[in-house]
């Protein structure tokens, strides 16, 4: 039977496909729990949800007539704009809520969480640093309206921070290890303010384009070297050189990004759009493979270990789709199967799921649904993944979160935990909780 988690309790962890809950959050519940077994506790970490951005974004503000002489390009660059917003109108607002931005990030390197945290602000939290207390807090007045948030994979040092009209890139600095500073960051747009002790935080450079739209989706390249980001309200996104500061625009289609997803080998990037479309690049030449659902816009994806499987979620259906690719890059041919979730369609009565996160080792899948009755409103469901031959799942049970009637605003893999998977989840009820899920294997 899965672990279902009383009303009222929260979730500790998982011990062998049983979800351990507690009365109340309690570093002494967590440390009977799993702290033997992983020699460290991971605290809940608060924040202030009702500074997160608005569901509804303000409308841009009108710009006054000009006297001047308008250039002809700027002409037709604003035709252009007008019959592309008159067949594709503008997002939803709305939809940013329902997508899968990623606004938690562990660090590859160590045990260390970044996460949206404010309208204008990302939280850094250290678990190894016993001496920080409290938590760094990242905030520019170059930064605003922050969506998502990710760790450079190669370095652990350097933080990509989506945010209105381009990316903010944060690096640790330490004494003897001071990070360079790109040239026209002015010295009052580089500051962290610490709530701790340690190394301090540096604004070292922000990545803006010539449409200065705000950016929702990050995905660094496995290595490092490249930055994929894009908008949800262009249908074009762009590859960052970040040592160079130089973007690349790549665009197929008229509708607008959803998410982008880098294969663990980086030779293919997932690109998902609003009208159901998604495309599946060759990242060596460039090249892509189109497809399309008849069950909404994929609104969460991620790829299995080796990278022969994507596994996507739809904003209107209750199934999963597994796409197994059958030959290595460059190859683009792949077919799509079906992963059925009995129980999200039968038990809780849902209408899609809304997020999804598959761990690294590719044995826990993590998704939250849409509405749902009342008893399963605002839960985490988890499922155990075996991936041979094809990608089947089995429900272990449901992560409930601190407070009444909240609901999980984001939540993430550490994919290099090597103690089995570690899930992060953001409350709406302002704790950012963290999960081990041990098995036996570990």
């Amino acid at each position: 039977m899965p672990s279902f988690p009383p009303p009222g309790a929260v979730t500790v962890c998982e011990i062998n496909r049983d979800l351990v809950a507690a009365e109340a959050l309690s570093d002494d519940r967590a440390k009977d729990a799993y702290g033997d077994v992983l020699g460290m506790v991971f605290s809940p970490i608060p924040f202030q949800p009702d500074t997160l951005p608005p569901i509804r974004e303000p409308p841009a503000a009108e710009q006054p007539e000009s006297t001047e002489n308008v250039p002809t390009a700027s002409v037709t660059s604003t035709i252009s704009e007008f019959f592309k917003r008159m067949i594709f109108p503008p997002l939803n607002p709305n939809l940013l809520q329902e997508f899968d931005i990623q606004k938690i990030s562990w660090n590859p390197h160590k045990h260390c969480l970044a996460f949206v945290s404010g309208k204008n602000q990302v939280i850094v939290h250290d678990f190894e640093d016993s001496d920080a207390k409290e938590p760094f807090i990242l905030t520019s007045d170059q930064q605003t309206n922050v969506k998502a948030v990710e760790w450079r994979p190669n370095s652990g040092k350097m933080i990509a921070v989506a945010c209105k009209g381009g990316i903010c890139l944060w690096s640790a600095s330490y004494p003897g290890d001071v990070p360079f500073m790109k040239t026209g960051v002015t010295p009052y747009s580089f500051s962290a303010f610490p709530r701790g002790s340690g190394g301090w935080w540096i604004l070292v450079d922000v990545l803006r384009d010539s449409s200065a739209e705000q950016v929702t989706a990050l995905c660094w390249k496995p290595d490092g070297r490249y930055l994929a980001s894009a908008s949800c309200n262009s249908p074009s996104f762009t590859i960052w050189d970040v040592s160079q500061g130089l973007g690349t625009p790549i665009r197929r289609g008229l509708s607008n990004i959803s998410l982008l997803r880098w294969s663990p080998s980086g030779d293919c990037l997932l690109a998902a759009k609003f009208d159901g479309t998604f495309h599946f690049w060759e990242t060596n030449t460039w090249t892509s493979e189109p497809w399309s659902s008849s069950s909404g816009y994929v609104s969460g994806a991620n790829w299995d270990p080796e990278g022969r499987v994507a596994l996507v979620s739809f904003s209107d259906s209750t199934t999963l789709g597994s796409i197994h690719f059958s030959s290595k890059p460059p190859s683009l041919d792949a077919h799509l199967l079906p992963v059925e979730l009995p129980e999200i369609s039968s038990l809780i009565v849902s209408r899609g799921i809304e997020k999804l996160s598959w761990d690294a080792s590719g044995e826990r899948l993590a998704l939250s649904f849409k509405d749902g009755n009342e008893m399963y409103r605002g839960l985490v469901a988890v499922y155990d993944v075996r991936r041979s031959p094809l990608v089947s799942v089995s429900l272990v049970g449901f992560i409930r979160g601190p407070g009444e009637g909240v609901k999980p605003l984001a939540f993430a893999f550490h994919n290099k935990f090597k103690q089995g998977p570690l899930l992060s989840v953001c409350w709406s009820s302002g704790w950012c909780c963290t999960y081990p899920l041990i098995l036996r294997s570990y």
